[in-house]
Order: C-alpha cells, then sequence, then structure tokens
C-alpha cells in the first residue's frame, strides 16, 4: 500500500484526497476537546536542529527525531514563531449526489481538506516573496534549508471544521512534510508522509515493511508529479492562506449543505491471516515431493520457509538526482524517480493510461511504469533463475573467472549499478574494477554500505535510464569518450573485439547519451515538470523505437572461456539478428539502411512487446504521464501555465508490457514477493488490477494469438497404422523459441478413445515437466546427474531427442530447442564455432559455448539463405558467424528449415501400441512451452551452493501451479483440438 508526501499510501483506508466521504456539517470528527499544542517545549527545541536537517542521518535515525517532533505537535509551536493557516480549507471541489435517495459527498481535492503549519523562516519567505501583485513575475531566491511545511489533513468536507481552532483538530489523515536541504538533492526537499498518534498508520521505513512498498519519506519522492508543475521552488504556497496575512484562500464547489448522518461505528475484531504479505496466489507451504522427485533432487537438502535468504526489500531501492546534477554522477537512477508521472493514478484524480476492466469494476494500468516493473525486464535485477546461473557459472563451470564474470553478466541483469559503479570508481581507480555479486545485495541499514546505492540500482532491473539514454548510429560518436561511458570500451573489447559498427554494441555495450537528457518518442514533450523535478530534458528522438533499442542487449556475443583463457567468441543469443534475417525485418537502423531492405511482414520489435494498438487494431490514446496539470486540476496557486503543464492526448501510445512467455517467473513473483523483496500492489493506482496479474494476462494473450499455430491434416487409418500431419505455424518474428539457449517448445500428440482417454501419446510428461514415456520412464536427455549430483549421465554421449520428420513411438518426441557443447580439453579457436564438430558434454554454462548440437527452432516467416543473411551481418559490424550461427543445426534434410515459417512432422502410431480392445476416434496436438526445462533447472542444483542456488531450489519445490496456466511446469501454447479419426 502507498502512503506518500502527498498525503495518500492507502486511499481506501486513509481517505486523504479524491475520495468518497460522508458530508456531515454539523459534525467535526477531527475536534477534539483539548488543544494539540507542544507539551515538552525543552524536547521540541532540542530536536529542532536535527529535524532541519534531514541528510545529517541516516533515514532511521532520523525519523525517530522526526516521530517525536511530530508525535509531540513541536510544529504547532507558535511562541517559537511557527505560523499556520487561517482555517481547514480545502484543496478542490467537494460535490454530493444523490444516492439511494440520500445525499453523499465526495471530494476530488489534491489533498483532504488542509491546514498548513510553518517553520518561522519558510513563512518568512513565502512573506517576502509571494505577497502582493507582483509575486512570482520574478524568479525568487531558494527557500532556505531547514524550512519547513507540514500540510495536515483531515476528513471531508471542510466546512465540517472550518470553524474549529485548528489546534484542536487531529490530523486524521496524516500530513504531507516538506522539509528543505538542498545540499541532498537535485530538488532540494526531503519528503514525507507522516500519521499521528498510535492509530496514525505511521511507522518507521526501515526495517521495511512485509510487502516491501515505497518509502513514506526520503529525498526525490514521488510527490513531484504534481510539486514540479510549480512556478519555482517546487512549492504552490501562498501566504494568502496564512493566518494574519492578507487576502483569502481559494475556495472550490461545496456542497455540503446536506448529508445523511454519519453512520455508527461498528467495532469487530480484527482476524489477521497468517501470512501478513500480500500474495497474488497461495505457495505450498511444504515442498512439492511429486516435483522434487521428478526433478531428481530429494536427495538434496530443501531450504525451508524459516531458512530460506530472502532478498533484498525493494523500499531500499531508491536513487536520485544529486544536489548540482545531473552530473556523471547521476547517469542512472532508480525507477522511483520515474513512477510519479509515468504511473497511472498517481494524482488521485486523473485515471490517463488506463483502460477499465472487462472483467471487473477496477482498471488495468497500461502506463509505461506499471507495465514495465511487473515484466522480466522490471524483474531482471531479482530474477533467481540468472543468480542461480551466475553461481553455477562462478562455482563449477569457471571457478577462475569469477569477478569478470560477475561484472559481465551484470553489465545486463544489473546493469544500472554496474554502469554506475564503473562511472564512480574510474576516475578516482584509473582502471575499470569489476562490480560483483555482493555488491547486488548491498542496502543502507541496519549499517550504512558504500555499495548500496549500486545495489539499488542493479536491482531495480533493466530499467528506465537504462533504455532512454541510449545512444545509437550518429549519437555514439559524440559521447564515445564522455564520463558516463567510462568502461564501456573496455567491455567492447572484451566481448565484441571484432565487431564494428552497432555489432560492437551486442550483449548490451551500448553508449549513453548525458545525464541531463533523456530520449522518448514523442514531438514536443513538456519539459519543466521533469527539468524542476530532476534538471532533466526529455528530447524527442525517432532511435526509442527502432529495434536497435532491443537488439544490442538481445544479441548476446559472449567468450568462450576455458582454463582462465577465452577461446574465441560465439553468440549465446541471437534473437535480434533472427529478426534482422526474417520477413519481419524493417530494413532501417540509426546506422542506415541494410541489404535487402524490408521484410513483407516489416514490424519492429517495439510493435509486438509494446503495443500501442488495440486488439482491433486502433492506435491507442492516452496522456503519457500523471502530473498535476493547469486545466485538468483544482486551481492552484503559484503553479506554471498551461502552456508548460497540460498534456496533449497521444497516437500511439505504447505499454511497456515487454513480455515473452516466462510466466513461471511471474508466478514465482506472485506467490513469493517477500522472497524476492518485491511488492505485488501498484504504488500509485488503488484501483487497479495488480500489475503482475496484468502481466500474466499479457504473456497467456501472447501465447495465444502471436506466436503459434499448430494443425493436424492428413488423419488416416490402413496397415494397422494410425498416421497424422502435425504442423506447428511460427507467428513470431524471431526462432520459436528464442532467447537464452535453454527455453525449449515441444509437440505433445496424443491418440483419444471417444471418452477423451488418452491412447497412446508422444510428448508425455511427469510433475516437473520432464518428457518420460509411456512407463513413465524419462527420455534421453531429460536429465543430466544422477540423483545424488555426484556425476553427470554419460556427459560424452549428449544424450537428446533428435530432430524428427516421423515419429513412430512413445518414447520420441520433437523437441524445438537449442543444444550446446562445451571445448574440448586444450580447445582452439578452430575447434568452435559453427559447423565444427561437438567434441565436449552438453552444457548450460553461457561462458562454455563451443558448439552447437542442435538447433531446430522453428524459424521465422521469410527467413533468407545465408549468402543475404552474411551480407546483413557484415552491414551491422559482425561476421558472417554471425549469420551462420543464426541458422539451423541437426535439422537434416528437412525442406521446413530452408525459407522457415513452420514445421511439419509426420506421427505414424503403430495400432498395435494401443491397449488391447481400445479404439481410436480422435487425435490432437499441443505445443507446449519451458522457460525453465527440468535438465535446467538440475543442473542449477548441481552445479552450485549458497543463497541463490539454494533459493531457486525453494522457490521451485514451493511453487503452487496446480490449477494454473503452467500445471505440470509446462505452458499450453496452443493446440489443434480433437480432429477425428476417419
Amino acid at each position: 500500500m502507498r502512503r506518500g508526501c502527498i498525503g495518500l499510501f492507502a486511499a481506501a483506508i486513509l481517505g486523504l484526497f479524491a475520495t468518497p466521504g460522508i458530508a456531515d456539517p454539523a459534525r467535526c470528527t477531527a475536534e477534539r476537546p483539548q488543544p494539540l499544542v507542544p507539551t515538552d517545549p525543552a524536547l521540541c527545541q532540542s530536536l529542532l536542529a536535527a529535524v532541519r536537517d534531514p541528510s545529517a542521518l541516516p533515514l532511521d535515525q532520523y525519523e525517530a527525531k522526526l516521530n517525536q517532533f511530530f508525535g509531540n505537535y513541536c510544529h504547532r509551536d507558535t511562541a517559537s514563531g511557527w505560523r499556520r493557516d487561517k482555517h481547514v480549507r480545502d484543496a478542490g471541489p467537494f460535490t454530493a449526489t444523490l444516492v439511494d435517495g440520500a445525499w453523499q459527498g465526495k471530494g476530488f481535492g489534491t489533498h483532504t481538506p488542509v491546514v498548513i503549519w510553518y517553520s518561522p523562516d519558510m513563512a518568512d519567505w513565502l512573506v517576502e516573496h509571494r505577497s502582493g501583485e507582483t509575486a512570482g513575475t520574478n524568479p525568487p531566491p531558494p527557500v532556505p534549508d531547514g524550512a519547513i511545511m507540514v500540510k495536515e489533513m483531515f476528513p471531508y468536507p471542510a466546512a465540517a471544521c472550518a470553524d474549529v481552532d485548528p489546534v484542536k483538530l487531529y490530523p486524521t489523515s496524516g500530513a504531507a512534510v516538506m522539509i528543505r536541504d538542498s545540499k541532498a538533492s537535485h530538488d532540494g526537499w526531503f519528503w514525507g508522509w507522516y500519521g499521528f498518534g498510535p492509530t496514525g498508520g505511521w511507522s518507521p521505513d526501515l526495517p521495511p515493511s512485509p510487502n516491501n512498498g515505497l518509502p513514506n519519506m526520503g529525498f526525490a519522492q514521488y510527490c513531484m508529479n504534481c510539486h514540479a508543475s510549480a512556478k519555482d521552488n517546487l512549492t504552490f504556497a501562498s501566504p494568502r492562506n496564512m493566518e494574519g496575512e492578507p487576502g483569502r484562500p481559494l475556495v472550490y464547489l461545496s456542497q455540503s449543505w446536506s448529508s445523511p448522518p454519519s453512520p455508527p461505528d461498528h467495532h469487530r475484531e480484527v482476524t489477521l491471516p497468517p501470512d501478513d504479505v500480500t500474495r497474488l496466489g497461495e505457495p505450498l507451504y511444504q515442498a512439492d515431493k511429486a516435483v522434487d522427485q521428478a526433478l531428481r533432487a530429494y536427495l538434496l537438502q530443501m531450504p525451508t520457509w524459516d531458512t530460506v535468504s530472502m532478498m533484498p526489500s525493494a523500499t531500499y531501492d531508491n536513487t536520485w538526482v544529486g544536489a548540482g546534477g545531473p552530473r556523471p554522477a547521476d547517469q542512472f537512477v532508480s525507477s522511483t524517480q520515474c513512477l510519479g508521472c509515468h504511473d497511472a493514478g498517481s494524482t488521485g484524480l486523473q485515471f490517463d493510461m488506463t483502460v477499465p476492466n472487462p472483467h471487473g469494476d477496477n482498471l488495468i494500468n497500461l502506463s509505461p511504469y506499471a507495465t514495465w516493473r511487473s515484466s522480466p525486464m522490471g524483474l531482471a535485477g531479482r530474477d533467481p533463475f540468472f543468480f542461480a546461473q551466475l553461481a553455477s557459472e562462478t562455482q563449477t563451470f569457471h571457478p577462475d573467472s569469477k569477478q569478470i564474470i560477475e561484472d559481465s553478466c551484470l553489465g545486463c541483469h544489473g546493469i544500472q549499478g554496474q554502469r554506475q559503479f564503473h562511472i564512480d570508481t574510474f576516475p578516482d581507480a584509473g582502471k575499470c574494477r569489476d562490480f560483483t555479486r555482493d555488491m547486488v545485495n548491498a542496502v543502507p541499514w541496519p549499517v550504512a554500505d558504500p555499495n548500496a546505492k549500486y545495489g539499488a540500482l542493479a536491482r531495480d532491473g533493466i530499467s528506465c535510464t537504462s533504455c532512454h539514454r541510449m545512444a545509437l548510429g550518429s549519437a555514439s560518436a559524440r559521447v564515445a569518450n564522455t564520463p558516463e561511458n567510462a568502461c564501456i570500451a573496455e567491455r567492447q573489447e572484451f566481448l565484441n573485439p571484432h565487431n564494428t559498427g552497432f555489432a560492437r554494441t551486442f550483449t548490451g555495450s551500448f553508449l549513453v547519451g548525458p545525464p541531463d537528457k533523456l530520449i522518448g518518442p514523442f514531438e514536443k514533450p513538456q519539459v519543466k515538470p521533469m527539468q524542476n523535478a530532476l534538471g532533466i530534458t526529455p528530447e524527442h528522438n525517432t532511435t526509442i523505437k527502432s529495434s536497435e533499442v532491443c537488439g544490442t542487449c538481445h544479441t548476446v556475443h559472449l567468450p568462450v572461456r576455458q582454463d582462465g583463457k577465452s577461446v574465441t567468441h560465439i553468440y549465446e543469443q541471437t534473437t535480434y539478428p533472427e529478426w534482422a534475417f526474417s520477413a519481419y525485418r524493417t530494413g532501417t537502423t540509426p546506422d542506415g539502411p541494410l541489404p535487402h531492405g524490408a521484410g513483407s511482414l516489416a514490424q519492429s520489435c517495439q510493435d509486438c512487446h509494446m503495443p500501442s494498438k488495440t486488439a482491433d487494431g486502433k492506435p491507442m490514446r492516452s496522456k503519457i504521464a500523471s502530473i498535476q496539470e493547469y486545466s485538468n486540476f483544482p486551481e492552484a496557486e503559484n503553479n506554471l501555465g498551461p502552456e508548460d503543464i497540460d498534456l496533449p492526448v497521444r497516437d500511439g501510445f505504447a505499454a511497456h508490457t515487454l513480455v515473452g512467455l516466462n510466466v513461471f517467473l511471474i508466478k514465482i513473483a506472485q506467490q513469493f514477493p517477500d522472497v524476492l523483496g518485491i511488492p505485488t500492489s501498484d504504488p500509485m493506482l488503488s484501483r487497479g488490477v495488480a500489475p503482475l496479474v496484468r502481466t500474466e494476462q499479457a504473456m497467456l494473450d501472447l501465447a495465444s494469438h502471436q506466436t503459434a499455430a499448430v494443425g493436424v491434416s492428413d488423419v488416416s487409418s490402413s496397415d494397422g497404422t494410425l498416421q497424422a500431419t502435425v504442423t506447428v505455424r511460427s507467428e513470431t518474428g524471431h526462432k520459436l523459441p528464442s532467447g537464452v539457449g535453454f527455453r525449449r517448445a515441444f509437440v505433445e500428440f496424443q491418440v483419444l478413445d471417444q471418452q477423451g482417454n488418452t491412447l497412446w501419446a508422444s510428448g508425455r510428461t511427469n510433475a516437473a515437466g520432464a518428457l518420460v514415456d509411456q512407463s513413465g520412464n524419462p527420455l534421453d536427455g531429460e536429465y543430466w546427474w544422477t540423483d545424488d549430483c555426484k556425476s553427470r549421465i554419460q556427459p560424452l554421449a549428449r544424450l537428446h531427442q533428435p530432430h524428427y520428420q516421423r515419429i513412430t513411438g512413445q518414447n520420441q518426441a520433437q523437441i524445438y530447442q537449442e543444444l550446446v557443447s562445451t571445448p574440448p580439453p586444450n580447445a582452439t579457436a578452430a575447434m568452435c564455432g559453427p559447423g565444427t564438430p561437438a567434441q565436449g558434454e552438453l552444457t548450460t554454462s553461457f561462458l562454455s559455448i563451443c558448439n552447437t548440437v542442435k538447433d531446430n527452432r522453428v524459424l521465422p516467416q521469410g527467413y533468407l539463405p545465408l549468402a543475404e543473411r552474411t551480407e546483413i551481418a557484415k552491414a551491422l559490424g559482425a561476421g558472417d558467424e554471425l549469420a551462420k550461427e543464426s541458422g539451423s543445426t541437426g535439422v537434416g534434410d528437412d525442406p521446413d528449415y530452408v525459407t522457415g515459417g513452420g514445421d511439419s512432422l509426420v506421427y505414424q502410431v503403430p495400432l498395435a501400441d494401443l491397449p488391447a480392445g481400445s479404439r481410436p476416434a480422435s487425435v490432437q496436438a499441443t505445443l507446449y512451452y519451458q522457460a525453465q526445462p527440468p535438465f535446467y533447472l538440475q543442473d542449477r542444483f548441481c552445479t552450485a551452493k549458497g543463497d541463490d542456488p539454494e533459493r531457486l531450489k525453494f522457490l521451485v519445490g514451493h511453487l503452487n501451479v496446480e490449477g494454473t496456466q503452467v500445471d505440470g511446469w509446462k505452458l499450453a501454447v496452443v493446440s489443434s483440438g480433437s480432429v477425428a479419426v476417419p
């Protein structure tokens, strides 16, 4: 839930603004019989110096001082010069609606009714610089450091309490707090929300709450989504509201003249669930023994709920533009700096960037922040599969290269932390220091870790400033030697030594632009709010819409490591080139056109993964931010004009959905937010569908409508054999599946009787999704290790299911996958790469890939021949090995792998293999997807120890998939449906 500097943590509970309220002007429920004023002036005086200097103390220590200060109402000290508003006042309209024969009031203020208290220096500044007719005509000096405003908030309507002495009012909705500290952040304010008394709802931010929400207080908070629209100093405050000053507060429509009596107070005992973590699905509190057995990990010790290592809370993940910035030290900031404006509902009054939920009475949040945050990109810095993989790489596969591997891999999954660490440390060190796994865990509490900033940025995932500062094409030459690109040349040389041009940026080795700019797709953006809040100017740049923004990271070029040295380089992932070689290619890049132009189905990566059209093909229209505008908000003083802050409705608004089919990761995030350290609720839109639920729905929609089609044809039965042709047609712009090499898809072909019972099947699975035959025995290659993890199963035999054009037995299955092998001992570059024979063992190590054993993943439509692929590869700055490695391996003479688009195979079922007395009535083919197949999970458990693999073991063992879309650890993509046997 959200408590905030605009006084809103949970609107449904606290009712702080724009929330329904029962109007009863005859009763002020906030009134108390005695004044709530300081009772210990000496204590207040002793706290004042610390309260006026927020950055001088760690947050937990500062909040303890602040709690004492406000808890004793020290800000209501008129004897010490504190001043207040004339009376309780509205911050927006209050309207009455006839509901069931009675008047019901509802407020539409930027806050609930308020009284602001001003420290003496804040009051003096306002009187001097915002009084009279010429106030605001010239930029005033900054508000002095230490100045304080405390915006106390009360129930609707303001009229109920307007005649009550404010010192007798209890702030039922707490107080929004602003404390000036220009040395700590660009915006110069410490923001916060405080709830008074034991029932006020406030608690310190450290340690974080079990739900890992945004902090109540801190620098550069999302309050700026409104306050950045102020004319100066990020405050709208006016002396006309203050007691003793001329003028009157603004007034709004207030229909508080008629109301029903207040509802009776119903007290009931609160019954809490046994778990105070808000989950989206119920995990297993005892490990699933069937999955444990099926993964053959039952001899390994399983962590428990009490022993599993939790990732640091997302509450810690807040970095901001420092005072005097933006500078290279502020090149990367956390998404908390963006969510205030680019999440829906953050003002409480407008709901742009949403659509009504057709299946409920709430909203679907399509804002950039909400759609990104719960995507695999937003979760990349907490991905339990990635961190377990990293542990295997550094403990077993390449222990002699630990630091360089961690730095290289975290340069993608923890990109912001890794890069900012390089930027900050390079000038003093004179070299590029390695960013390590341990730094990802760094937090500021209970002991401040000097790497906490970098840990927060790394855990924030592939975040906003990762992409919106990317410099591609001609822009890259201008920034190559700037401080914000420290260590990029070294990274490029290590990962892409022989590449040039765009190919030099593969594996996330792109350059970035200056820290005071951000690029976006829309022309004429409003610049002043972002400049006021962050010192950053948004700029229109069409590069952000190019597939190369995705391609720089989704072309993974890595060294083949052996004995601490690089043997050669090879492509672990070629998603972008696969697209560039397909009918979906646009034929253009920020560097210019590519050979062979656009394909017949030209679409960018963003067209699929960042949809900007509705299901019926209409452009989505929305404002692109949620800020305090001039024309669409209750009137405020000292704000910028409409020309600076009113936002147009844009065509082509794009949701940052950014999903594939990794439903398994999203299910883990839904059920184990405490283990991953994340919240499950949206910080701004309390009326919205939970973002992780919306993300899963987006994946299911992608699977059903934009991934593949499966058909069954030519079904016949003769000469003791049932025969059918199954065709898988790809509807993706890259291989199916694509991405990291361990993803796979497979076909389940079933022969069914009249009642729908399975008589014969190819592609059966066990509880963990391992492929088995009719007796439940695993197929060759489904497991790589013995049960005790002490030895590999025939490693040099490289057991696996080959590519089939004809399947005749239940111990055969068509699996679309890439399998790779390690280099042989004392390997040379000539032994590795496309076309070389495999001599090592199958591997899941990204840095051990020497040869491709099998790659029969379904090609996209219109896949170009090798010669044309080579031309494009060279135009991108790569060699012909990119064109070769993007082809297929082990598919024999299958004609489906010439131009791509799909795969057809024949199933020949001996009728003698069916149960005695049975009769086949129909056949059915289903395409399944597995983001993490059993052999991959088993390899994680058998090749690493410590928190990361143990955490993954716990998550896999306790994930509840029963009755979900990934029941049985497989995702049904599409099915042919039942086809009758003639």
